[in-house]
């Protein structure tokens, strides 16, 4: 499981880890949790983490315009 912060996540915002969509639940607008596969990542190094968000949402939780996040690198031992 990894936990990714952050803001204005809605319910179809998804993490995307090395450029795979992984099954993600929204906890709240500023938590997302995606379960990575066991063997996804089989050996230490690193790994690209983004959100996707698709655009035409509204309201008070999330961006209306939609898109990919900057990617971040993260360091898995």
């Amino acid at each position: 499981m990894l936990t990714v912060n952050g803001t204005e996540f809605v319910s179809a915002s998804v993490v995307i880890i090395n450029g795979t969509t992984m099954s993600t639940t929204v906890v709240s607008s500023m938590e997302l949790q995606a379960t990575v596969p066991a063997g996804f990542l089989p050996s230490p190094g690193s790994a690209t983490v983004a959100v996707k968000t698709p655009s035409g949402n509204s309201g008070d939780l999330g961006c209306s315009s939609g898109g990919t996040s900057a990617a971040l690198t993260i360091t898995i031992n």
